[in-house]
Order: structure tokens, then C-alpha cells, then sequence
């Protein structure tokens, strides 16, 4: 008996092997969990399908215990319901949803917050923090015996974090939707949490500046070093688990403790030893 036996849900924001998504779900799928998982959809000029090809790649060994791979929009109403009419048809009722989704354009997240667009405010808002509402209403009913949804956050919606920009103030609405979500379903037994996780090498992370930051990381926080993409896993899966049934509207931090710093640590410490090194020259 594994911590997922009997347990049915659906997966959203798998894009590569590195994913975090990816892995909580291989997670869950290794304690005995079913998932439908959901892709990017490709573009109808692009006959490689190069989104589903990616993580077909990775579901497809899994046999049964990956139930289906469907192409979904967040941005379309439409086809969140489409996806969870197959989710109802394959997996009957569902336990759990992870929602990792988040985007916003280049041109929007590479500048200063100040100067970002109206339009690209909406589109970044509206995949990374809207999206979030959508899917989990959209799950709702499918939940009859209630459940657990978790999403993916990071401490730049808590604190101004350079190069974050624009994704910050995303999950800052982000973390303020779970606290309401974990409200306003509290009565149907539906909790909603989120994982704050600290910066891994991921194909999302990298257009924020996350390769520059674990540097950073492993010097300031207590234990020293940087996380690994299982630790987040674990996490993610917990908070989808019964093991978590007392658990609701939390951001839990996986970040080797990064976030309950208040002084830069043993940066300081490098620092003066360089100084003084630097004046006895």
C-alpha cells in the first residue's frame, strides 16, 4: 500500500523532465496515485507536436498510472472544461490537483516592474494567478468526497526579489487566491496550499535569473546549500496526501530556510573575511 493507493487526480504544468510538477507527480505515481496529465498545446503548424512529445516522453513509460495526456489552454474556459470532462470520464471523481502554471512575456519580465505593460500585465496575471481559480472551480465537482489541491509559488511574492519582477506581484496574488480558495471550499473538505519552493533548474526558473540566486541561496540559508528537485516532490506530494488532511491554506517553504532570514549570514562573514583580506594587502 502506497500513500496514493486508490487515489485519482490530474496534474497541470509539466513541461520537461525538469519540471517540479513532474516531479510530485512521479512521486505520487510511485506511492500507487493515478494522473491525468495536461500539456501545453502546440501549434497546428508545428506537426512534431513538439509539447506533448516532451512530456509523452515521460508518461508514457508509466503505463496505466499516467491515465491521459490532453493539450489545455488556461486562458480558455472552454477548454479547462474539456479537460475536465475527460478527467471525469477516465478518472471518475478526483482527489487532488496540482496547478504549476505561470508565464509572463519577456518583454514584461525583464524590465523594471514600474515599466511593465497593461497588456502584459493581464496576460501574466491572468495564466499565473487567474488560472488558479479557473481550474480548481472547474475541479470542484469532480472532488464529491473532497480533496486536495496544491500550487506552486515562490517568496518573491513575499519580498521584493531583483530580477522577479512582474512574477512576483503573479504570486503575490497567487498566494493570496489559496488562502481565499482554502476558505471558500473549506466546507466541501477541499483543502488548497501552496509549495514555496527556492530556485532549482528549471525551464521556468531560468527566464527569472534563478541560475544567479543558488549561489545566493546555499550561502544564506541555515542549512547551508541549495534544495533538490525530490525535496520539493515530497513536499508537494505531502500536501496532496491524506498525510496532510489538517493542512489548509499554508505556504509551506522549501527553501533550506532561505525565507526566515533576516541578515545575509554567512555572506556577511565571506564578506568581511574578503574586506579585511583586501586591507592587509
Amino acid at each position: 500500500m502506497g500513500l496514493f493507493t486508490g487515489k485519482k487526480g490530474l496534474i497541470v504544468g509539466v513541461a520537461n523532465g525538469y519540471s517540479i510538477a513532474w516531479g510530485i507527480a512521479e512521486k505520487i505515481m510511485k506511492e500507487g496515485g493515478v494522473c491525468g496529465f495536461t500539456h501545453l498545446p502546440d501549434k497546428p503548424e508545428d506537426k512534431r507536436q513538439k509539447n506533448r512529445h516532451k512530456v509523452a516522453q515521460l508518461t508514457e513509460p508509466h503505463g496505466d498510472a499516467a491515465k491521459f495526456l490532453i493539450p489545455l489552454d488556461v486562458q480558455s474556459d472552454e477548454n479547462i472544461a474539456e479537460a475536465m470532462k475527460v478527467a471525469e470520464a477516465e478518472l471518475g471523481q478526483i482527489d487532488f490537483l496540482l496547478h504549476s502554471v505561470a508565464f509572463a512575456a519577456l518583454e514584461d519580465l525583464r524590465v523594471p516592474t514600474v515599466e511593465c505593460s497593461r497588456e502584459g500585465f493581464k496576460l501574466a496575471m491572468d495564466i499565473s494567478a487567474y488560472s488558479m481559480i479557473a481550474l480548481t472551480n472547474a475541479a470542484r465537482p469532480l472532488m464529491k468526497e473532497g480533496g486536495s489541491v496544491c500550487a506552486m509559488t515562490y517568496f518573491g511574492g513575499e519580498k521584493a526579489v531583483q530580477g522577479y519582477n512582474m512574477m512576483g506581484v503573479c504570486k503575490a496574488a497567487l498566494d493570496s487566491i489559496v488562502k481565499y480558495l482554502a476558505y471558500d471550499l473549506g466546507d466541501s473538505n477541499i483543502r488548497v496550499n501552496a509549495v514555496s519552493a527556492g530556485p532549482l533548474k528549471t525551464l521556468a526558473s531560468s527566464a527569472v535569473g534563478a541560475k544567479e540566486m543558488l549561489d545566493l541561496y546555499s550561502a544564506v540559508s541555515p542549512l547551508g546549500r541549495n534544495i533538490t528537485l525530490e525535496e520539493v516532490a515530497n513536499s508537494g506530494a505531502f500536501l496532496l496526501s491524506d498525510m496532510a488532511t489538517g493542512i489548509t491554506g499554508e505556504i509551506l517553504h522549501v527553501d533550506a530556510g532561505y525565507n526566515i532570514m533576516g541578515s545575509p549570514n554567512r555572506l556577511a562573514s565571506d564578506y568581511k573575511r574578503l574586506k579585511d583580506e583586501a586591507a592587509a594587502k
